[in-house]
């Protein structure tokens, strides 16, 4: 069985497409972020998927020249746990108000940060039809579950 996953470094149209997705997937994503005024908007869940889908096609790409088999699954989790400074970061910025109590602001602006990171690694690895179901099911949780929550 062929591997689609790998993909040759010279196959400039596949790695085109799944930039491409990459961007479209955040992007879906930062629309409805900026829409809402949250600080994490378009530029940033753009920025976090196209990121997660390069850091994903280096080992996807090299693969051909250096199999390594752990290499895939070493990225995807560096790259949860890079971007989860990015949530954490999001979240401190929006608690910094002055109060007696301590509150939690900005997880859900977190968890959209993570989850354009997800995106990005499925471009990357070009599942775009998981890609794009996970976005529609992204967009329907922010904002379908939102007018629940009120």
């Amino acid at each position: 069985m062929l591997n689609t996953y790998y993909l040759p470094p010279n196959d400039w149209l596949n790695t085109l497409f799944r930039l491409c997705l990459a961007l479209l997937l955040g992007g879906v994503i930062g629309i409805e972020r900026q829409i809402r005024r949250k600080p994490a908007g378009l530029r940033t869940h753009i920025l976090v998927s196209l990121g997660s889908a390069l850091f994903t096609l280096i080992p996807l790409q090299t693969a051909m020249l250096e199999p390594h088999p752990d290499a895939l699954s070493r990225v995807i989790q560096g790259i949860a746990a890079g971007v989860g400074f990015l949530g954490a970061g999001e979240i401190v910025r929006e608690s910094s108000q002055k109060s007696q109590q301590p509150e939690v602001h900005g997880l859900t602006s977190a968890a959209a940060i993570w989850v354009s990171a997800a995106l990005g690694i499925v471009a990357g690895c070009g599942l775009w039809q998981l890609g794009l179901i996970a976005a529609f099911l992204t967009i329907l949780v922010l904002t379908l579950l939102k007018r629940v929550e009120r």
